[in-house]
């Protein structure tokens, strides 16, 4: 890839952001621009995450992005999938329960899963995170998958993060993702992951990542 290239995030999530534009440091030929900045309606990006499928939701983003901006434009789609659970909420994940007044929905989210859990030994609370990202462009569209596995803790724990963060310990760790940093976590998430494959990809093709 050649320096300098500039792609838009199809996502108006701000944590989603913050935390791609930091693992992209390791990429520092590539820019990450907020779709809010260049898409006059960045906000229909979310009435286009209607399908059952990681893959079919970033890809529905990553397209709609490139038709309104014609830039390479990167969308992800990630969930959380609970063994004991038929690995729900899956890609029901962000909306996965209804917040109540004077709580937010990552904490309806989190109190829906300990309480579905509740009672269950540790072995039983294994899950994973998935993310899969989609890159489209001209005439190209690819997709990789992340994966971080781990276990549920019983009770939230920690202030950093986002999302399931508070009772998601991965696998080799004590800690919750929310409990370790976001330098500590970029090195491990499924987010980072996924992002490694997908510049892989990338230059194993030979891509350069322009507008048309």
């Amino acid at each position: 890839m050649r320096a300098s290239h500039e792609i838009l995030f199809a996502s108006t999530n701000a944590d989603k952001l913050a935390e791609f534009q930091a693992l992209l440091a390791a990429y520092p030929e590539v820019k990450l621009l907020p779709a809010a900045k260049i898409l006059r309606n960045a906000e229909k990006l979310a009435k286009v995450e209607i399908f059952q499928t990681y893959v079919e939701n970033a890809m529905a983003k990553a397209r709609f992005a490139n038709q309104g901006a014609h830039y390479p434009c990167l969308a992800d789609d990630s969930g959380l999938e609970i063994e004991a659970l038929g690995n729900q909420p899956g890609p029901r994940t962000a909306r996965y329960a209804a917040a109540t007044a004077g709580q937010s929905q990552d904490q309806a989210n989190m109190a829906k899963v300990l309480d579905e859990l509740k009672g269950r030994p540790r072995e039983a609370r294994r899950a994973q995170f998935v993310c899969c990202l989609a890159l489209v462009m001209e005439g190209v569209a690819i997709h990789v998958n992340g994966v971080l596995k781990g276990t549920i803790a019983e009770a939230p724990m920690g202030s950093q993060g986002f999302g399931y963060d508070p009772i998601f310990i991965p696998d080799g760790h004590t800690k919750t993702l929310a409990q370790m940093g976001d330098a500590d976590k970029n090195r491990i998430s499924h987010r980072a992951a996924a992002l490694q494959l997908l510049m892989e990809e990338i230059r194993r093709r030979g891509l350069i990542l322009a507008r048309p």
